[in-house]
């Protein structure tokens, strides 16, 4: 492998397009939607019936906690409700 120093891969980097617009703002909001992702699990492990209305209908839960719907993030929150 070839070694580089850091001016070098600065200079590399530099010569890749940009990130996609779409991409940038998905990063910045990952960790605001994670956190709620968060609590909602937390106040379903201590709470039976919200735990039961999430199990139930996972979406229209999401949706009334203000948490868009995206398949992979219903996956992984329906792991995390079953666990």
């Amino acid at each position: 492998m070839t070694a580089y120093d850091e001016e070098r891969l600065g200079d590399l980097l530099r010569l890749l397009p940009p990130a996609p617009v779409g991409w940038a703002e998905a990063a910045k909001e990952l960790p605001a939607a994670r956190a709620g992702l968060d609590e909602l699990v937390a106040r379903a492990e201590v709470d039976a019936a919200l735990r039961q209305a999430l199990v139930d209908d996972l979406e229209d839960a999401m949706r009334t906690a203000g948490i868009e719907v995206h398949p992979a993030v219903v996956e992984h929150l329906r792991k995390r409700l079953v666990a």
